[in-house]
This record gives C-alpha cells, sequence and structure tokens, in this order.
C-alpha cells in the first residue's frame, strides 16, 4: 500500500468517526478532522462527556458504515450555498468565512447522508478500508484552532494501517511505550515530583533524581575537561538589550519570560546562554593564539511553554543546558565539528544509545527565499551547509536533510532521538553560526596582526540534563545501568540477629562510596526483596547467618534468576570497577 492511500484511508476515517459520533449525537458541533502520523483525529463540542468506553462502541459504528460501501464524492460550493448547508455548524462556518476573504475554493466531501467541509484527498469507496486496520486509541481536551482563549473540544484519536498484523505491532508498541512512561516511573521510583504551589513545568528533583542528574554532570564535564573545553559559570538573566543584540528577542519573545525592572535596568530571564559567552569572549582582546575556544557551562534556562504542551520532563519551563559555544577560524570549524559529532556518539554509546538505532541526525537546512526567518548571505548559508553536509557524509553518520528547519543565524546538525514509542524529538543541536559573530563585534588578532571575525559553534553534547534523564529512564524502563542507579546495592538483614553484620557491611559500602540502602527489619523478608526489585535495585544482598559467618554474599542480580557467591572483598572490587568503567 502506498504512502499517498494509507493517507486517503486516514482522512477517510476520520469522516466515518465524525458519522458515528453525530449518530450518537445530532446536536454535537464539528471541529476538524486531519490526518496525523499514523493515523488521524476529530474535534467535537459534545452535549455530554464521553469516555474512552465509549469508543469500542464507536467502532463498532465504524465498522458497520465501512460494510456499507459507502462511496466519497467531492462537491464545490459558494460561500452562500456552504453556509446553508451547515446550519449550526459554527466552527465549519468560520472555516468557511476564512477561505471566502482568501478567495480559495470551498469543498465538502459527501458519504452516505453525511457532508463534511473538507479539501481531501479520501477513498473512492469504503471497501478501499481495512476494517481490522484501524482502532480508536483516547480522548483528549484541544482548544478549538489551538488557543487557549477558545473553546475546549473533545479530540477523539485513532490509529489506521494497512492491515491487522501492522496495527497488532504498533498497539503493542504502544502498550510498551506506556509501561515506560517516564512520568509513571518517574513517580514509582520516586525521582522527581511536580507541585502545583512552585508552578507548572518546574520539575523537583528527589534525592534520587538527584543522583541521576549528578552522576551526568560529574560524567560529562570530565569528558568535557579531557577534551579541551574550559568550564565557566555565567547568570541565569541578563538585560533585555542583550538578546535584541543578539537577534534572539524577536524570534524567541514569545517564548521567553517577561521582562523585571530592576532600578534603571530591564532584566530577563535568559532562555538561551549564547550571549553571555560572547560577552567573556568579548572580554578582553584575542588572539590567535588562543582558537579554538571552547567555553563550556551546565546552564539553567527558562523558555514559556503553552500549559498544554508541558510533559513530564520532556517539556518543562526551567531546564539545565550541557551547553558549549566554540570559537575558531574558519580553518579550524569543519575538524571542531567533526569532533563535536565524535564526543557526541561516544558520550550516547556510554549512555547506552545506539546510532542509528536509538537516534541519528537531522541537517537543518534555512531558507533562502524566507529573510524575515533568515539571516540574508546566501553565499554564507551555502557555505555553512556544504560543511556540516560534508562532515556527516565524512562521519558515515546517518542524517537526512530538513528544509527550513535551521536557526535564524545559520544552519545546524539536530540530535534525534527515537523514543519507545517509535516518534523522534530533538534531543539536542550542533549549529554553525556566522551571524552573532557580527553582531557582537566579536574579533581576534591573526598571525600578521589584522583583525578577524571568529566563527562561532553552538553545542550540547547531552543535551538538557532533564529531558535525557526522561529518555533514559524510557530507555531503561527505569532499570538503569550500574553507574547511574540511584541506589547501587540494598542489604536485607534477615532478622535482628543480622542486624549488626548488616549495618556493618552498609558502612563499608558506604566508605567504597557505593550508594547502598539498609532495609530495616520491620517487614518479612520476601516482602523487602520484592520492594528493592521494585526500585529496580541491581544488586541485592540478603544477610542470614551463613553471610554473617563465612563473609561471603548470596548476590541477588537484577533481571536474573540464579544467585551469584562472591567474597565481599572481591563484590565490592569487581563493583567499583563496573562503576568506574560504566558498564
Amino acid at each position: 500500500m502506498t504512502t499517498e492511500q494509507l493517507h486517503k484511508i486516514r482522512h477517510s476515517l476520520s469522516h466515518l468517526l465524525a458519522m458515528a459520533v453525530l449518530e450518537k449525537f445530532p446536536q454535537a458541533k464539528l471541529g476538524i478532522g486531519p490526518v496525523i502520523e499514523n493515523g488521524f483525529y476529530y474535534d467535537f463540542d459534545l452535549p455530554e462527556k464521553i469516555s474512552e468506553t465509549d469508543l469500542p462502541k464507536l467502532e463498532k459504528h465504524i465498522k458497520r458504515l465501512i460494510s456499507q460501501n459507502l462511496s466519497f464524492r467531492q462537491l464545490n460550493k459558494t460561500p452562500a450555498e456552504a453556509r446553508n448547508l451547515l446550519g449550526r455548524q459554527k466552527f465549519k462556518l468560520e472555516l468557511v468565512t476564512e477561505l471566502e476573504k482568501a478567495k480559495k475554493p470551498i469543498t465538502f466531501y459527501e458519504s452516505g447522508q453525511f457532508l463534511d467541509l473538507c479539501s481531501g484527498p479520501h477513498v473512492i469507496s469504503t471497501k478501499e478500508i481495512p476494517a481490522d486496520g484501524f482502532r480508536l486509541t483516547h480522548l483528549a481536551g484541544a482548544y478549538w484552532r489551538g488557543s487557549e482563549k477558545n473553546k475546549m473540544l473533545t479530540r477523539i484519536y485513532g490509529v489506521a494501517f494497512e492491515n491487522k498484523k501492522i496495527l497488532g505491532a504498533y498497539l503493542a508498541q504502544q502498550a510498551e511505550a506506556k509501561k515506560r512512561d517516564h512520568r509513571i516511573l518517574g513517580q514509582n521510583l520516586d525521582l522527581f515530583a511536580f507541585s502545583e504551589l512552585v508552578g507548572k513545568g518546574l520539575p523537583l528533583l528527589t534525592p534520587k533524581g538527584s543522583v541521576i542528574r549528578r552522576e551526568l554532570e560529574r560524567f560529562i564535564v570530565d569528558e568535557e575537561v579531557k577534551r579541551g573545553y574550559q568550564h565557566v559559570f555565567t547568570p541565569p538573566l541578563a538585560k533585555t538589550e542583550l538578546y535584541k543584540t543578539s537577534g534572539h528577542y524577536p524570534y524567541y519573545k514569545d517564548t521567553m519570560y517577561p521582562p523585571m525592572r530592576v532600578d534603571e535596568e530591564e532584566l530577563i530571564l535568559r532562555p538561551m546562554t549564547c550571549p553571555h559567552h560572547f560577552m567573556l569572549f568579548a572580554s578582553r582582546p584575542r588572539s590567535y593564539k588562543e582558537l579554538p575556544l571552547r567555553y563550556a557551562e551546565i546552564s539553567p534556562q527558562f523558555r514559556y511553554e503553552k500549559s498544554g504542551e508541558l510533559t513530564g520532563l520532556m517539556r518543562v519551563r526551567m531546564f539545565t543546558l550541557v551547553d558549549a559555544h566554540i570559537f575558531c577560524t574558519a580553518d579550524q570549524v569543519e575538524k571542531e565539528i567533526e569532533n563535536v559529532l565524535r564526543f557526541i556518539d561516544s558520550s550516547n554509546k556510554i549512555l547506552g544509545l545506539k546510532k542509528g538505532l536509538d537516534y541519528r541526525y537531522r541537517l537543518s537546512l534555512g531558507d533562502r527565499q524566507d529573510q524575515k526567518k533568515y539571516y540574508k548571505d546566501d553565499r554564507a548559508w551555502e557555505y555553512a551547509e556544504n560543511v556540516l553536509r560534508k562532515i556527516l557524509k565524512k562521519t558515515k553518520a546517518p542524517f537526512y536533510e530538513a528544509p527550513a528547519e535551521a536557526a535564524f543565524y545559520g544552519p545546524k546538525i539536530d540530535v534525534q532521538v527515537k523514543k519507545i514509542n517509535g516518534q523522534e524529538e530533538t534531543a539536542f543541536t550542533v549549529q554553525y553560526d556566522f551571524v552573532m559573530p557580527k553582531r557582537f563585534n566579536l574579533r581576534y588578532i591573526d598571525n600578521r596582526g589584522k583583525e578577524r571575525e571568529p566563527i562561532v559553534i553552538h553545542r550540547a553534547s547531552i543535551g538538557c540534563l532533564e529531558r535525557t534523564i526522561a529518555f533514559l529512564i524510557e530507555h531503561y524502563a527505569g532499570a538503569f545501568p550500574l553507574w547511574l542507579s540511584p541506589v547501587q546495592v540494598a542489604i536485607i538483614p534477615v532478622g535482628k540477629a543480622h542486624k549488626s553484620f548488616a549495618k556493618k557491611l552498609f558502612q563499608e559500602f558506604l566508605r567504597s562510596q557505593i550508594r547502598v540502602e539498609l532495609y530495616g527489619d520491620n517487614e518479612t523478608v520476601g516482602y523487602k526483596i520484592r520492594a528493592a526489585e521494585k526500585q529496580k535495585v541491581p544488586y541485592i544482598l540478603v544477610i542470614g547467618e551463613k553471610e554473617k559467618n563465612t563473609g561471603k554474599l548470596m548476590i541477588r542480580i537484577r533481571g536474573k534468576k540464579a544467585l551469584k557467591v562472591m567474597a565481599k572483598l572481591e563484590f565490592l572490587k569487581d563493583l567499583i570497577e563496573r562503576i568506574k568503567m560504566k558498564k
């Protein structure tokens, strides 16, 4: 089946969904019903609430409609005819007015007794729709036209594929994704929390969640220092003028927090770190001998995301970016970006992400015709895009190209991480900047004593820490590798007689910098083992008479049925080595 045919099937199913809903609720008002990735949805203003228990009934109704071999026929109408046909369908009437003003054709599609304002395309007849290849999946609230000022509608989602087998595979994947949802696992594993009193989109990391973040920070700072990055600290706010100079303000002002008036200055919470690093570079004269100069920072940033777009740790209003800016000469650009990509691959490998399977690259290009969005310098754009393309090919990176996805100041390479549900998400970027050095008049002195303008490479190595933690929770289903596990070893004494020995063991593990938890004696051993397993602790030690007398440990290893016996010092040595090597 072609992509075009599947698109027609999904679009036609959205109309059949509207037909089924109207038969149940004749007074319902129709919104829109487009095709989306893997399926479709339709928005309704319903006279009464429905629940997901109603979806199987609607599915049966749709299947009955499919069996009737209904045809889809396009009809062209004048604005007056359209209004007459739509009657009290106020949302559709609003669309007719817009089409009339834009002098665009007004088309309807007729299927059976149902007539819907629509530009198509659709199948010729419902016999083309696989009746066992679709499923209505869930409900959601959605503002009309995506504006919070408008009425909240009921959105019904569906998925559709070529056949039952592909549908089944997709649904199984989604069920697994639901089990791995970082919002649920994060709560079950006590990693983070949200508070209405603190504010939406502002996560609070618990002690266990903070362990993961701290380990990621230590890991990436050490890796950056080894690669010649110099770490800096800059303030999380600045004068609004800084972002007007950089050019960010007109592009990002809708997602920036409102300015604050303090004394005679207008300050704003920063949505990005680059202008601060430019000011560090410009704080004194620079020589070519200092280049490439690599500034790095674990940088808190703030962006206003709409309430409906906030998603656990994936999309938040305050986030922490592992950020860096490389100031270099034009001759150094290729080598620096190549090193950045190799660094990203190395970091992702340690995090357990496989190139080409768990992530790939997107070359995001500019649009020469869009001078409002992109800086006008065709020659610079052409050169920069060719440089990035050349490096991606040289490093044999899996990538694809995306037009009109660049930053306003230059093309970029986006790291696209594949989530458990099969969707891709931009985790972080590597950007070629030939604009902002001009805006900030950045200069260095070359080997002939002349002033030159540097190129700036913006890059993140493991992206936003909050989002990276969310990716890793879902990737590992909460069962983190040993070096990232909030608790690495659980010690469970069988009874009071073993508590003293277990406590000494606990202290010895702590001195060896092993993250260890000692369970009390108020519950049964079986209960405590199950509790440790639910927390996905890598190693569980049950301490009884045998362990107390021999000093040998009976080790329960996460995910394995067989127990392993090791001497205490041998086990400690093995643990320390595995943590050090990040195995």
